[in-house]
Parts: C-alpha cells; structure tokens; sequence
C-alpha cells in the first residue's frame, strides 16, 4: 500500500494543509473510500474523500467556511476543497423510495459509520496523522483476491444503485463478485434507479479495462432484461470473448460507444434502441446515426462504402484486426472517402438542393466500384 509521503506532491500538500487545520480540534481524520482502496492498489487518485471525527457540526461548518470550503450537501456534512472532499462521519437510514431517500445523522464510532459503505474494499480507513489502518470488514483481503464482497446484506439491500456499481467496479478492476454478494444483488429491484443515474453507472463500465466481466455480470444479474426490457440469447462468452480482445484497438475519443456497438450489434438490436431507453445524450443518438456493422470477413469496397460518410477512423467498427491497416492503405482512415469528385462539378453539372448530396454520393459509389474492379 502506498504511503501518504508517496502521494504525488499536490496531494501530499493539501493532506499536510488538512492537518494542520484540523490538528486543534481532532486527531482522528480518515482518508476513506475509494480512496484508501486506490491506493492499495497503486492506481492514481483523483480526488480523496476525508472524514473527520470529534467535531460538532456547527463547528465542522464554521471551519469548513472560513477556509472557503463549498457546501455540496449541508444535510449530509460534506464540504470541498480542490481535490478534498471535507465530511463528518455519518449513519444513514432508509426514509422512503429511490436510493437517494436516507435519513442522516453524524456517527463518531469509526466502525458503525464504516458500515454504511458498500463493499469491503471501500470501507478501510487510513488516519492522516499516524497513518494506522483501520478495516473492520476485510477489504484488504479482498482486494488480495480480488473480489467485490458487501459488509451488511440488510443495508446493501437499501439502496439498489450498488447492483450497478458493483458492476462496473468489477469491469474497471477486474474483480470478481463473491457468490453471496452475487445471491443479494439478484434478488434486488432497479425500478426506483432514473434512467440518467443508470447510464451514468454504465458510463464508468465503458471506459473501464475488463468490459467482459460487466458483460458477464450484466447477464448473470438480468441487467438487460431489467434496464433494455430485452432477454438477450446466452451468447455473452463469444461477445465477451470479442471484448477482451479488441479493446486494446478502441480510441480513446470514442472509448463511451464501443460497448454498446458492439454487444448491442452481436445480439441483433438497434443501439438506439438502447440509447433512447436510457434517456441518453444527443451525444449518443449523433454518433450512432450512421454506424453499420458488418460481420465476417470485410471488402474493400464495404471499407469504402462506410468512408462515404465518415473516416474510418470514426467508424466504431474499426477496432478489428486489420481494419485500421487497410484504411491507412486505401487513404480513409482519416478522411472521408471524396474519389475526387467536387461539390462544385456536380453544381456545374446542373443539379441543384437535395439532387446535389445523392448525385455526388452517386458519382463516388461509381467509382468506389472502378477502384475495386481495376
């Protein structure tokens, strides 16, 4: 596990800032979350989550206030500061429907409020000023086997955003669910989650390493059927397996769609189908408007009927082997096919508005079809 003087410097300088803020009232202040699993598993932090103990909330605003802290929540005590997320220990109750309806109260017992977290691996605890490690539930051990393990099957019932979660948890550090975890979430309902909240959870799967294991779990869980209303065939070890391979191929830019594309395209579905269950973004349906999918072994005149409208590049099926090669070769990968043909020979040529855009496309489908014939 890394050590806080191991911390790149602008964190290790606003956690020494953190101290000696906080050193006059307590010396019990946690890093807590995901934070402290990050860095048992050397993965870069992005921002840290520090819970302070021993201070009344009146006195935790005042102090939070005077240093410019932002309130992202009076109710649930959290404050701001570039990368630090300021708490208090909490315990939160079910009060009603939807996983945001809790009733909240400050807890200063470390291991009572510890348990509110959802898996192990999130519920250590590391105290800034002495560095002792606090981890009432096992989360290092889980993380030594890699598995996603919850700590109280009665309050992880209560909010069924961790279904989720859990998912993409394993699909970004390619852990395992425990069985008995696996048993819990099966059996929890995701009709209270919005539809934004899920695709945002998606969102965290599909820029993560092992898409194959949230295509698994997605499957085992019924995730299609309960977010898609689809039953998809058992098919998912072949997609799975097609993920694990060519994900090293996707871009960076465009790593939000190739998830969708590709599983959606496997099991015979529209992605936009998919797109406009979940409520998503312009950003999804402009995408997909013009993504064909072809299976098999592709042509050159396919590779160039698919750079008419965009480079391949662009072209989300362009993660398989070979594609990008060939494209290079053909000069389409970064940009569209034109064949040489302008906008203004057609203009000359007498057409005019919409006959314009089809007798260009004409002319280049002409001669995509004397380059492959030559």
């Amino acid at each position: 596990m890394q050590t806080l003087r191991s911390l790149p410097t602008h964190f290790r300088e606003q956690i020494d800032n953190a101290k000696a803020l906080l050193r006059p009232y307590t010396k019990r202040a946690y890093l807590v979350g995901g934070s402290v699993r990050d860095m048992c598993l050397h993965v870069p932090l992005h921002d840290v989550d520090l819970e302070v103990y021993d201070m009344q909330p009146s006195l935790f605003d005042s102090v939070m206030q005077s240093i410019g802290a932002v309130g992202v929540g009076k109710s649930f005590f959290v404050y701001k500061l570039g990368n630090i997320d300021f708490s208090l220990p909490r315990v939160e109750r079910k009060s009603g429907v939807g996983h945001t309806a809790f009733d909240v109260e400050v807890c200063n017992d470390e291991k009572e409020a510890s348990k509110r977290r959802d898996f192990s691996m999130n519920a250590m605890m590391l105290n800034i000023f002495n560095e002792e490690l606090l981890d009432f539930w096992g989360g290092m051990e889980s993380i030594e086997r890699k598995r996603i393990a919850l700590i109280d099957a009665v309050r992880f019932k209560e909010d069924s955003l961790r279904v989720l979660r859990a998912i993409q948890f394993s699909a970004r550090l390619g852990f395992k669910i425990e069985p008995k975890t696996l048993e819990v979430m099966q059996g929890i309902c995701l009709d209270d989650l919005s539809r934004p909240r899920i695709l945002w959870e998606f969102e965290k799967l599909f820029h993560a390493s092992y898409l194959h294991y949230g295509l698994f779990y997605m499957y085992t869980l019924n995730i299609f059927e309960k977010c898609f209303t689809c039953k998809p065939p058992k098919r998912f070890l072949s997609i799975a397996k097609e993920l694990a391979s060519t994900s090293g191929n996707f871009q960076k830019t465009l790593q939000a769609y190739y998830f969708f594309y590709i599983v959606a395209n496997r099991l015979g579905i529209n992605p936009l189908m998919w797109f406009k269950r979940l409520d998503a973004p312009n950003h999804y349906l402009t995408t997909f408007k013009h993504q064909p999918f072809f299976d098999g072994e592709m042509s050159d005149e396919e590779l160039y009927h698919v750079s008419l409208d965009m480079p391949i590049s662009l072209w989300l099926g362009h993660y398989r082997k070979g594609i990008e090669k060939r494209a290079k070769v053909l000069g389409i990968w970064d940009e569209a096919f034109s064949g040489g043909i302008s906008v203004q020979e057609v203009i000359q040529d007498g057409f005019t508005h919409k006959a314009i855009g089809l007798e260009l496309r004409r002319r280049k489908i002409e001669k995509i079809k004397q380059l492959c014939e030559a």
